[in-house]
């Protein structure tokens, strides 16, 4: 099956906008559900003192003549009331249960939920509508029972005020939002004009035939995109650097091929002519060539760009011993000694293949640029900081100039100027020595040159 295609990202801008309008959105509608509930706590509170007013206009007038309960309804007091809505007025005066005067189907008290004196607001529901009644209760001299007076009043001009105050508070948050959109715009396009400066100075990068590598320059940048730019930057220069390192070996390994490769075409052409040595010079030619390829297939292994390779435990003496019976052979031919001191087993955490391949490396030099009848000796040792490894000979060793050098590519030395070799034993020998952590170190000793790989690693 098709892989699943990635799901577009969303743009920045976008996402700014939801990030900004989302919140304002929300704390506008917030501020709108607030400010109803605010208005709406307001216009009870409004209407209820005007109500209040009325009530205890009417309730002032209440009085006592000869034993009866008698009043005056004041006209100021329904004036009161009167509004735009022409809100219907309703009022009651009862003592006890019996009624005074007024509507005597209006929804009566309990009069003992009534305080006394102390007016008391309700809604009811009265003739089919929606009404307010403010309330109080009053004990009258020589009256037995509870005086209650009662004005109510339809809500029309309540809710039309209310609506009224609901909408302008709508109007001014649509008129803010609309205000807030209109420069949200000019503002996101100022403040991702950095971003877009810095795209710019990327993208001019591929407009040039040849790559450029060099450390973006997008001007002064936002503390935000400083970072990106950095970023960017040290990718472009370990890029240059891995680039420049291919192309410096690639340059290195057709120069150091060419040699042998040209050799191998003139033996081949003597060959052909019936000279029988050149068959002799072809082998040759071709174990230099074939050493020379193993060596850059070593080195291109060691320099890999990866996780630090998985350690494990590794037996020194163990790795010395397979070393030293791969290249017994050649001691034995160059006349060369090898003698191991090591003891009987050391253990430390590390990289078995590119223990061996140093050591190897180590080995292959000190038994090539060695004297006829020359001693290399492999020293295993331990102590309190880790672990090492030393290879030494007593052939004619280095100058102190090439010894400053050594572990450079492809270099070959004055000592050895003699000798076949290839010019990367001890560059693969420090590259792998850095995967591993470890140190390498290399001395004079004269006579002879000592190569020490010391490991921080755990002993065991």
């Amino acid at each position: 099956m098709p892989a699943d295609r990635p799901q577009p990202a969303i743009a920045l801008r976008t996402r700014l906008l939801a990030a900004m309008l989302g919140p304002l959105l929300l704390t506008a509608i917030a501020l709108g559900l607030a400010g109803a509930a605010l208005i709406a706590d307001v216009v009870r509170r409004t209407n209820d003192r005007v109500l209040g007013g009325a009530l205890g206009a009417i309730s002032e007038t209440v009085a006592v003549e000869r034993g009866d309960v008698t009043l005056d309804l004041p006209a100021a007091a329904f004036g009161m009331l009167e509004n735009s809505e022409r809100d219907n007025i309703y009022y009651r005066i009862a003592v006890g249960d019996r009624l005074v005067t007024g509507y005597g189907d209006l929804s009566p008290p309990r009069p003992q939920e009534l305080t006394l004196d102390v007016p008391r607001f309700r809604f009811a529901r009265y003739r089919d509508q929606d009404i307010r009644i403010a309330e109080v209760r009053r004990a009258l001299p020589r009256i037995a029972g509870p005086v209650v007076i009662q004005v109510a009043e339809t809500l029309d001009g309540r809710r039309a005020l209310h609506r009224r105050l609901v909408l302008a508070l709508v109007a001014g948050e649509l008129v803010l939002l609309a205000i807030a959109a209109l420069f949200i715009g000019p503002a996101l396009r100022w403040s991702l004009r950095p971003l877009a400066r810095l795209r710019r100075a990327v993208a001019a990068r591929d407009t040039r035939a040849t790559p450029d590598l060099s450390p973006i320059d997008a001007g002064p940048l936002p503390a935000e995109l400083r970072p990106l730019a950095e970023a960017f930057s040290n990718v472009l220069a370990r890029l240059d650097t891995a680039t420049a390192g291919v192309r410096r070996f690639t340059s290195d390994a057709s120069h150091q091929m060419r040699t042998p490769l040209s050799a191998l075409k003139i033996q081949v052409a003597l060959a052909r002519r019936g000279d029988r040595a050149a068959l002799d010079e072809i082998a040759d030619a071709a174990d230099r060539l074939e050493h020379l390829v193993t060596q850059l297939l070593a080195l291109a292994r060691a320099e890999e760009v990866g996780e630090t390779p998985p350690f494990e435990p590794v037996d020194l003496r163990e790795v010395a011993v397979a070393v030293i019976n791969r290249h017994i052979a050649r001691a034995i031919e160059a006349g060369v000694e090898v003698i191991l001191d090591a003891p009987p087993s050391l253990t430390l955490d590390s990289h078995r293949t590119l223990v061996f391949e140093i050591l190897s490396n180590l080995l292959d030099n000190a038994i090539r640029y060695n004297r006829a009848g020359g001693t290399v000796t492999i020293t295993v040792d331990a102590d309190a900081d880790g672990a090492s490894i030393a290879v030494g000979d007593d052939g004619p060793g280095l100058s102190d100039a090439d010894v400053a050098r050594a572990g450079e590519r492809f270099v070959r030395f004055t000592s050895g100027r003699d000798r076949e070799g290839s010019g990367l034993g001890l560059a693969i020998v420090r590259s792998a020595a850095q995967r591993l952590g470890a140190e390498l170190a290399i001395a004079n000793t004269r006579p002879g040159l000592r190569c020490t790989l010391r490991f921080h690693s755990r002993v065991e």
